[in-house]
């Protein structure tokens, strides 16, 4: 970023504006900054090694897009004030600031039953303290409280400028061009009908490609079987580190680390406990890659093994069906590995995961996709589109997968 001129110069969408002094104290934030520390796509990058991007890349571009957006609403006679537009591009650059280390992985395993948008929360309501209340309607926007409902439907929808941002993004840096989505044609079909945000009918087409393209982006780059199988070896590192740090052993870890180790935390935790949270915004993906390091020569022969494979990319290897596995076989393959390195049973079943993913790329339940046609009426994208089976694409698909630690190379 150049301070002076305040212009980022973003590989997806070209330079970036900061024209607002607000905005850019923002971005200045220790806390925002953290997100220069955190992948977007966590393990992703040990199958697509162009994925390196992070978290704040991608909050910049998702503030880029709200902009663009503002714009448009503006320029089809919409009235947007500046502060309302301060605070959704306040909102949109916060949105993931509850993010831990690798983004969704171990989201639920550091800290416990509390998801990464109550985090945000309460990160927004903390930086809000500090800045006097200047956040005031940024948070209300989050939290949908706000009157002008279009805004939070920019922020968190079927529809919204983060999914246009990730969608783009996550197809530039993995390569994976079935995600590469015409964000630009999007933002400017866009119009309100009833204070609701809708796309006029001409942008129909760019809507069902943008509906194809991320559920092909799901089963290609979120769900891919290998960067699952990375993930859930991560998982289980992390909770057998818990366990041997509940137990007392020695662990080395970074102060962030170690309080989250040798601390359960959970919501409570993070809502009553200030070290808790101020612990949380010290953590990154730095801090477990320098513990997987130490672990990997660790005295407990569990963390050191799956310590080291997933430092050496000798990753979980990953069986998927339709339907559940059986109890016996995974019984089996555990006591296989009880016997191979004479642990216990408990130990083994760190080195095997099993459950299940599921996705449905759109719920007309949820907040739907509207299409508006030039004689005002409005029809949901599920009516509206000639071509898209969305009886499909609301289908929840769910697949069962059984991983577990590969024969050492």
């Amino acid at each position: 970023m150049d301070n002076k001129r305040k212009i980022i110069n973003d590989p997806v969408f070209g330079f970036i504006n900061i024209k607002d002094e607000f905005i850019y104290s923002i971005i200045q934030h220790p806390y925002f900054q953290r997100l220069t520390r955190i992948r977007q796509l966590g393990l992703t990058h040990l199958v697509y090694p162009g994925a390196q991007h992070t978290r704040m890349a991608h909050s910049l571009g998702s503030m880029f897009l709200m902009g663009e957006a503002i714009s448009q609403l503006r320029s089809k006679g919409h009235e947007i004030t500046f502060e309302e537009a301060q605070g959704a591009l306040a909102c949109i650059l916060l949105h993931d600031l509850g993010h831990g280390p690798f983004s969704h992985v171990l989201e639920d395993t550091l800290v416990k039953n509390i998801s990464h948008e109550e985090i945000s929360l309460l990160l927004m309501n903390r930086i809000n303290k500090e800045m006097n209340g200047k956040l005031e309607l940024a948070i209300s926007i989050f939290k949908d409280e706000y009157p002008k409902k279009f805004l939070h439907q920019l922020v968190s929808g079927q529809l919204d400028v983060d999914r246009l941002d990730y969608l783009r993004r996550d197809s530039f840096f993995t390569g994976v061009h079935e995600g590469n989505i015409g964000s630009a044609r999007i933002i400017k079909m866009l119009n309100l009908k009833d204070g609701k945000l809708v796309v006029e009918a001409k942008g129909i087409y760019s809507i069902e490609n943008f509906l194809m393209a991320r559920r092909l982006m799901y089963w290609q780059v979120y769900l891919h079987k290998t960067a699952l199988a990375a993930e859930k070896m991560l998982v289980n590192i992390l909770k057998r580190a818990q366990q041997l740090a509940l137990q007392g052993k020695e662990l080395f870890a970074s102060p962030a680390l170690f309080y989250f180790l040798y601390h359960p935390i959970d919501k409570h935790a993070l809502y009553n406990d200030p070290q808790a949270l101020e612990s949380f915004t010290d953590l990154d993906d730095s801090d477990i890659w320098s513990a997987l390091k130490a672990w990997s020569n660790h005295s407990d022969k569990v963390l050191s093994i799956l310590s080291k494979s997933l430092l050496n990319r000798n990753l979980f290897k990953i069986e998927i069906e339709s339907k559940a596995f059986d109890r016996e076989y995974l019984n089996q393959k555990k006591e296989e590995f009880s016997i191979k390195y004479n642990i216990s049973a408990e130990e083994a079943s760190y080195l095997i995961s099993s459950d299940e993913v599921s996705t449905n790329m759109y719920s007309e339940a949820d907040d739907s996709i509207d299409i508006l046609y030039k004689d005002g009426t409005i029809k949901d994208i599920a009516e509206a589109s000639d071509m898209l089976n969305i009886q499909l694409l609301a289908k929840k698909v769910r697949k069962y997968y059984f991983c577990f630690l590969r024969d050492s190379k």
